[in-house]
């Protein structure tokens, strides 16, 4: 075993040694490696980003929440299947609350009703800000959302019943229409309605990198039906029950929508209970083509890479053919001489696999200067990964030269020219 480390340890010398005496041919060798880390590198960078910013965003919408609405997630260019449906009620809300408390056994725990308005305009003075998400509900929203406020608080349930003029907004709108003086107390407009706002959220991000949580105001939802009339979008919130399944929870919400909407056994659902798995089944596509692309670069790059540090090690083996040998006319294994050439190969891969972790770690941090709001993961699994990538293309590219050059025949090998 110590015989074996000194060889080990005078082989890695030996390697050192000849990448210094030829540092660029050893760094073009290394190109193809180089490729392939930061491929791969940030192909794992790009999946778990994306997996860190799509559960931030489920956070956002809950984890133990559904929405029963008029159609479902991702339908927009089927809209035509959907639009006879009827309308919800926010009615509906209630209705189910008091299904709740007559059944000890549900799996759900409160329905919130919802309005919303997502083109509407907000103003103080001379500010105006358009393209703004406005959401009417009642006094229970904050048992089914994750939002926290910075200052102020939600409307009271008193506020809620009587249709109150008071709201809640999010940062940007309080950046937006107060950069210098503080939101809470002022008087804002919402079409012909003056909202005085009592509570700013505490800034959440945006959904999927679509939605914004910081552009929406809050109201009560009798007054967003004041302003915004009664024939809006209606969307009904359900919090479910700790240690309740998802899918037990939607068959029940089914029956009881069935039941509110009486509609006979032979009819189909005419409304949609949505939850996080359509958007999980929607991420997996993206995250499979990010993968087969990452995975067919990476390989074409170190196939190319290990073709070309297999041909050095071949003429590197060839230009030392009569030091190979000496070294076996003085007693040299072949062991020896094929570690030598095979540590050196590991050790040109190793070095562009370093090289090309550094870069993708400097891709990734212009990155995350460029893109401050999407989740950057450069994790150790992945630098770990890469360095075992990098070892086995060079065990891969390096066995075969190692191999004829630790069988060359020592007379020959003196002879040769």
């Amino acid at each position: 075993m110590k015989q074996f480390r000194q060889e080990t340890y005078e082989s890695l010398l030996m390697a050192v040694d000849q990448i210094r005496g030829n540092k660029t041919r050893s760094f073009l060798t290394t190109l193809g490696v180089i490729i392939g880390i930061v491929s791969i590198t940030m192909m794992g960078t790009a999946i778990n980003g994306i997996d860190a910013g799509f559960e931030k965003s489920l956070a956002m919408i809950g984890y133990d929440v559904v929405y029963v609405q008029k159609s479902p997630w991702g339908s927009m260019n089927q809209w035509w299947r959907y639009r006879n449906r009827p309308d919800l009620k926010t009615e509906y809300a209630g209705q189910i609350n008091r299904i709740i408390a007559d059944n000890p056994g549900s799996g759900l725990d409160i329905a919130v009703p919802q309005m919303s308005s997502h083109r509407a305009s907000v103003s103080y003075k001379e500010r105006n800000l358009l393209q703004v998400f406005v959401m009417g509900t009642n006094a229970d929203y904050l048992q089914t959302a994750s939002g926290d406020l910075s200052e102020g608080r939600f409307f009271l349930p008193h506020e809620s019943d009587s249709g109150s003029m008071v709201c809640l907004i999010g940062s940007d709108i309080a950046t937006g229409l107060f950069p210098d003086e503080p939101a809470l107390g002022r008087e804002i407009k919402l079409k012909n309605g003056k909202f005085r706002i009592i509570g700013v959220f505490r800034k959440q991000g945006k959904f999927l990198g679509l939605f914004s949580f910081d552009n929406q105001i809050i109201i009560p939802l009798n007054a967003f039906k004041k302003v915004y009339g009664s024939k809006m979008y209606v969307t009904i919130r359900i919090k479910i029950k700790e240690n309740v399944a998802v899918t037990d929870a939607n068959e029940e919400i089914r029956g009881i929508m069935r039941r509110l909407r009486r509609l006979p056994p032979e009819k189909k659902d005419d409304f949609s209970i949505n939850e996080q798995q359509a958007f999980k089944s929607q991420l997996a596509p993206i995250k499979n083509g990010i993968a087969i692309a990452g995975i067919f670069i990476t390989g074409m790059s170190l196939f190319v890479g290990a073709i070309g540090i297999m041909n050095i090690t071949f003429v590197s083996v060839k230009e030392r053919t009569k030091e190979i040998g000496l070294r076996k006319a003085l007693g040299a294994r072949r062991r020896t001489i094929l570690m030598q050439f095979l540590i050196e190969s590991v050790t040109i891969c190793l070095l562009g696999g370093a090289i090309g972790l550094v870069t993708a770690l400097s891709i990734t941090a212009g990155i995350g200067e460029m893109l401050p709001d999407f989740p950057i993961q450069f994790s150790f699994p992945l630098v770990m990964i890469s360095l075992v990538v990098s070892v086995l293309t060079g065990i891969i590219s390096g066995l075969a030269p190692a191999i004829s050059a630790s069988k060359l025949d020592p007379a020959d090998s003196l002879r040769y020219e």
